[in-house]
């Protein structure tokens, strides 16, 4: 009988090889022992970021503590397309679908941009990171993007590498459509914040040298939607869909 693959999957630091002993952090021991019941002998399966997936064997388990014995390499490392994702924050609960997605549709880069009709709560960067750990577990993943740091857009602008196109979903309806613009990576794309940019804002956006304006369609969406829609088209676009 063919072994079945581990559901449980988790994100760890470690370096992954056969025979490789993994120790568990606190919070993913209490999870794999008092919330999943696992026990010693069960299979988990790990990813780094790096070394693709293997299947790893607990060893020991304690009620804050535990010990990964890792086995056999079960998948490859497969690479993300080289697509940032910017965007303003939001309120909390509509933020965590927003990262969640755009982990599991696979961005290399998330960054929160911080603009004048910003209307998020403050942001936590390690619950954001938890999150994307949390969604490249359940997504079945072999990568967590980068998360950078939250920065002003005009401080974003002035460090923008000038290789890189930056994609930024304009509501006012003149925007050539994403769906017909030629974006190749390295790419990003610029969501913005509830009610648009201030007239401001989009001036600098559309006077920056590697900023395109871009419409998503006929439609008003929410930042979330918005943020799914638009990386849905650039990745079909570049065949990540085919």
């Amino acid at each position: 009988m063919t072994e079945t693959a581990p559901k449980i999957r988790l994100y760890v630091d470690a370096a992954l090889s056969a025979g490789a002993a993994v120790p568990l952090l606190p919070d993913q021991a209490h999870y794999l022992f008092a919330v999943m019941r696992r026990a010693r002998g069960d299979s988990i399966a790990l990813f780094n970021g790096r070394d693709g997936e293997w299947r790893a064997e607990i060893a020991e388990a304690g009620k804050r503590r535990g010990t990964l014995v890792v086995q056999q390499q079960t998948g490859p490392q497969v690479s993300l397309p080289d697509l940032w994702l910017l965007c303003a924050p939001i309120r909390k609960a509509r933020m965590d679908v927003l990262v969640e997605k755009a982990v599991e549709l696979g961005v290399a880069r998330l960054q929160p941009v911080l603009t004048r009709r910003s209307q998020g709560e403050r942001l936590r960067p390690e619950k954001l990171r938890a999150h994307m750990v949390e969604a490249a577990e359940q997504c079945g993943g072999t990568v967590v993007p980068e998360l950078a740091e939250a920065q002003p857009l005009a401080q974003v602008l002035a460090a923008w590498p000038k290789a890189r196109r930056l994609l930024f979903c304009d509501e006012t309806r003149d925007a050539p459509t994403l769906a017909g613009t030629d974006a190749p990576p390295p790419a990003a794309l610029l969501i913005g914040p509830e009610g648009g940019f201030d007239p401001d804002e989009a001036a600098a956006l559309r006077a920056h040298p590697a900023c395109r304006p871009v419409s998503l369609g006929p439609r008003i969406l929410r930042a979330e939607t918005a943020a799914i829609a638009a990386i849905t088209l650039w990745q079909a676009l570049q065949g990540d869909w085919q």
